[in-house]
């Protein structure tokens, strides 16, 4: 049997732990902790595409671990952090499932994942090709996170998560998306950040909380 390379192996192991910290965000219902996870997600995914570009020696990946470590490490934790604080929002509500049930789904979910990403391991030529099944379970996961969830912060750092693993299957299944794409992402995250920042706090003064049962009861008396 041929040892991986070290470089492969520290890429698999950060993908290992990509896995587990979403696991770890879909348990959590602190949210100060949960965008703590979410920057530490970030941090991986920065170091993976540091170490992508060494092995490969496409700058374009140093460019993207760059963008990485400025808006998902540094800039979007700091944002959402501010807005906890404005807010005052720092635990979640009850979910719409308990955590046992939620962690079985969690489970099935990857599982799932696994399935369905092997016929697309299979046609990649990237030596990272083993990743994206995790690639893929990280993406379900966060979307798990964001419909059993009720209040909107928990709801938005899912949905970043969502598509940290879109930008790790991307990298796993082709070493990256070109540089124009991943410009106009970045962009897209960062202007949907600051207006859901201002959704937010209209959401507040409206309401008095961030409960998306609100929205439920609105609709009900309409």
């Amino acid at each position: 049997m041929i040892a991986l390379p070290w470089d492969l192996q520290v890429l698999n192991t950060l993908a290992a732990l990509l896995l587990l910290l979403s696991f770890a965000m879909l348990s959590q219902r602190r949210i100060v902790t949960l965008v703590n996870l979410l920057a530490l997600q970030g941090a991986l995914l920065c170091i993976a595409t540091l170490l992508l570009a060494w092995r490969t020696g496409d700058h374009n990946l140093y460019v993207s671990a760059g963008l990485t470590l400025g808006l998902k490490v540094i800039f979007l934790p700091w944002l959402l952090h501010r807005l906890i604080r404005r807010l005052g929002v720092y635990w979640d509500t009850e979910p719409l499932l308990n955590m046992t049930a939620t962690m079985l789904v969690g489970v099935l979910v990857v599982i799932f994942a696994f399935g369905l990403a092997q016929p697309i391991s299979a046609l990649a030529s990237t030596a990272t090709r083993n990743s994206i099944g995790i690639a893929v379970a990280v993406i379900f996961i966060a979307f798990l996170t964001m419909i059993t969830r009720r209040k909107a912060m928990s709801q938005v750092v899912g949905f970043l998560s969502m598509e940290n693993g879109l930008f790790f299957g991307a990298m796993s299944a082709t070493y990256g998306m070109p540089m124009v794409v991943e410009l106009g992402v970045a962009l897209d995250v960062l202007v949907a950040m600051l207006v859901l920042g201002v959704f937010f706090f209209q959401i507040r003064e409206q309401f008095d909380n961030l409960d998306l049962k609100n929205f439920e009861t609105l609709k009900e008396n309409q």
